[in-house]
């Protein structure tokens, strides 16, 4: 179908260069984490709580969200996208929320350390970090000492995947579901491997010529993107990986690697939910999920999670 209208309006509303300005992560930044919505028009939660979590690299901060009161929940961990070098707590409030009330899960939001000033690894360390400290953290957070999942967005996707298979590996804890939206799971751009990265290439938001750009930072030092820890598409192992449900976008660049993956990830033994939202972009997530076409995102979400 054609990209949506209400979408479409805000497409068209975009300024075009000839030449695309660089990107400048602090001004980038100050236009990416704004939330669209003021708070009181966000859905609201039993309490919402920031704190400060101590870790071996560095003081990590997150947001808890708790959907009602109860003697125990299951735990969500949320890791936001934009690229490595962008996003944080607040632009992603209004996602975290719904995710929260819908499945009635803690959601603890991670504040990862950004590129440029903390490439790879830093923001998989502190993700798996904080993961770890939730777990090691039982009566404080009243988990209920079974169910942690690990759930992101774009480059959030990515520390998903990759964190799924860091747990899986090094057996400190057991993630028991994944959920990413519109993943960017390879980060080598030196070649234009899925069909989506041209079909989608220019004109949907993301634009695949700024993608070698925008990784850059999160790249800096020669990373091998071959590192399944880096590009989690090039693990060939993916066996006793959690449940997962991939989310993605028909006109997105990304929609290709992430649909693959999920077949990556039956093929290995994995039970995958999948979903293409069609007229959809990347980024769509918060931004469009108020249009009747997407608002289900966050029940589908929740009925993954719930399932047995």
């Amino acid at each position: 179908m054609p990209v949506h209208p209400e979408i479409k309006k805000i497409l068209d509303s975009i300024p075009q260069f000839d030449t695309k300005p660089k990107i400048i992560p602090e001004e980038h930044r100050k236009m990416f984490d704004a939330p669209i919505l003021p708070v009181e028009k966000r859905v609201q939660v039993y309490s919402v709580e920031d704190r400060t979590i101590p870790t071996a690299e560095a003081d990590i901060p997150v947001r808890i969200y708790t959907p009602e009161e109860a003697d125990s929940y299951p735990l969500l961990m949320y890791f936001h996208g934009g690229a490595f070098f962008s996003g944080n707590l607040e632009s992603h409030d209004e996602v975290v929320r719904p995710i929260c009330m819908e499945s009635g899960y803690k959601v603890i939001s991670v504040d990862y350390r950004l590129a440029p000033e903390h490439p790879f690894p830093a923001a998989l360390v502190d993700c798996y970090n904080v993961t770890k400290w939730a777990t090691e953290h039982k009566d404080e957070l009243k988990w209920d000492g079974k169910t942690v999942a690990v759930a992101g967005d774009s480059s959030g996707g990515n520390l998903v995947a990759a964190i799924s298979l860091m747990a899986r590996d090094k057996k400190e804890f057991t993630i028991s579901k994944q959920v990413l939206y519109y993943p960017s799971l390879d980060l080598d751009f030196s070649e234009f491997r899925y069909p989506s990265l041209v079909e989608n290439g220019k004109g949907y938001f993301v634009e695949s010529d700024q993608l070698a750009e925008h990784n850059s930072f999160y790249l800096l030092g020669n990373v091998d993107t071959d590192n399944p820890l880096v590009s989690p598409i090039r693990e060939e192992n993916l066996e006793n990986l959690p449940e997962a449900l991939v989310i993605t976008a028909e006109y997105d660049p990304f929609r290709d690697e992430g649909e693959l993956f999920a077949e990556n990830l039956k093929k290995c033994g994995v039970h995958v939910e999948t979903k293409r939202y069609e007229g959809a972009t990347h980024g769509f997530l918060g931004k469009f999920t108020h249009l009747d076409e997407y608002k289900d995102i966050y029940k589908r979400t929740a009925d993954f999670l719930s399932s047995k």
